[in-house]
């Protein structure tokens, strides 16, 4: 009998002191205000990974509840509530409601941080040019949504491609919403050429460090490996660089780069699908890295509004080597550039420009 009263104490305490859980999740103890998080193309499959990784606590902490918003189109409807019955069924202890929509405003309404994933796709004998401009209006009408609804402070991570101009796009039609709390997602990229390395050097994934994917999220990229480090290797607390490391200046310099522009590419010829939890992981990353901040030493690929640093164009959405703390991201500063590397971020800053002229033609 007094087992029993303790399990009913227990649950009644829990009861008690379970903030905002909506029907359907599961009950847990929290002190923090759940953020408001928004994934759109939701019923899509790279949505689909991001989704569960948000809500198992992945993105923005073990610790920190979240009020899921997922939105798609009217089409997707039936789709996207399946979803939301797999959430509820997951029974994750940080999911504080589930807001399934097909609605800008039910989605947009005050939220806090927002993945923009759905996008559409290239078709058959569709030219780039037919491509950023459909997407053109899709993002400037979830740049007018965020505008019109979002919380002031939001931070939104444009992932559907092609991502660095519809982020920019974005930013055009949200005057409201800071530049700088725009972003697009190069960290995929990043991730793919850090695994590359730590495969090349017979290395742990995690030992290698500061990879920068500079410019665009295209063929254009350059994956930079001249200030990025493997650590613990060949001995324990031993920094060496990346490129004493691989000692295959040809291959860092050649197929490396080559590999990191194509790997999205190869992995459609493979799966006959686009990248899916990788790019959800990336994802993830990049927004717990900005708003949880990064480690000490150690910087990451964030597309930015570009001021002109580095050389780069400016009022393009460009990717720069950034570190992030209190919710803030800023540019490393000071980092020398060699002359090829001088060319290659000039080749993919001149992409961008001309993805610029093309989008926002009218």
């Amino acid at each position: 009998m007094q087992r029993a009263a303790r399990i009913v104490s227990h649950l009644t305490e829990l009861k008690e002191t379970s903030a905002g859980v909506a029907a359907g999740t599961c009950p847990v103890r929290v002190a923090k205000k759940p953020v408001k998080v928004l994934i759109t193309g939701a019923a899509g499959q790279l949505a689909y990974s991001a989704i569960f990784m948000t809500a198992a606590g992945q993105m923005l902490g073990p610790d920190q509840p979240v009020d899921l918003r997922l939105l798609d189109i009217p089409p997707m409807a039936k789709q996207l509530e399946g979803v939301a019955m797999e959430l509820q069924d997951g029974c994750y202890p940080l999911l504080s409601s589930i807001t399934a929509t097909t609605d800008y405003k039910v989605a947009f309404e005050g939220v806090e941080v927002a993945l923009l994933i759905g996008a559409r796709p290239r078709g058959p004998g569709m030219q780039r040019k037919d491509l950023l401009q459909a997407n053109a209006q899709i993002f400037a009408g979830q740049g007018k949504a965020l505008n019109d609804y979002a919380n002031r402070n939001v931070k939104v991570l444009v992932v559907g491609n092609p991502a660095n101009t519809n982020a920019l796009i974005t930013i055009h039609n949200a005057p409201n919403i800071p530049k700088q709390n725009i972003t697009a997602m190069t960290r995929l990229d990043q991730n793919r050429a850090q695994a590359m390395i730590a495969k090349r050097a017979n290395v742990g994934n995690s030992q290698v460090k500061n990879v920068i994917i500079w410019g665009n999220h295209s063929k254009t990229q350059y994956p930079d490996v001249n200030h990025a480090v493997i650590v613990d290797h060949p001995a324990s607390n031993s920094v060496v660089p990346v490129r004493s490391a691989v000692n295959d200046n040809e291959w860092l310099n050649g197929k490396f780069i080559e590999d990191v522009q194509d790997r999205g590419a190869v992995i459609i010829k493979a799966r006959e699908k686009s990248s899916a939890a990788s790019a959800a992981q990336a994802a993830v990353d990049h927004i717990r890295d900005w708003v949880l901040g990064t480690k000490e030493g150690e910087w990451v690929s964030m597309g930015v509004y570009s001021d002109g640093q580095y050389g780069a164009p400016t009022g393009v959405v460009y990717s720069f080597p950034c570190v992030c703390k209190n919710g803030q991201w800023k540019i490393v500063e000071g980092l020398k550039l060699d002359a090829f590397s001088v060319k290659k971020m000039k080749e993919t800053g001149e992409e961008l420009v001309d993805e610029r002229s093309q989008a926002l033609s009218k």
